[in-house]
């Protein structure tokens, strides 16, 4: 079993295709949670998988897609659910 992993990303995250990259990273990456965007502008994903795997998916949070500006990052470790796929939500 993997590990799944919330990540809350603040900075300029919002507006400049946050979701959709971290979206098509789930899927290079096997991954499974979602990700949306949050009324204080930041943008929060949940993540499970291989440990290798979500740890490359928050390197991606990390830097997001061109356009974003990361002011800073909080992740914590949380129970796996065991999703079946990848959402994008709101």
């Amino acid at each position: 079993m993997g590990i799944r992993v919330r990540a809350v990303v603040t900075g300029r995250v919002q507006g400049v295709g946050f979701r959709w990259t971290t979206a098509q990273g789930a899927a290079r990456h096997g991954v499974t949670g979602f990700v949306r965007n949050l009324p204080d502008g930041g943008v929060e994903a949940e993540i499970e998988g291989d440990r290798s795997d979500v740890d490359a998916m928050l390197e991606l949070l990390r830097t997001g897609p061109p356009g974003a500006a990361v002011a800073g990052m909080a992740v914590q470790e949380i129970p796996p659910r065991g999703d079946a796929g990848f959402d994008v939500r709101g």
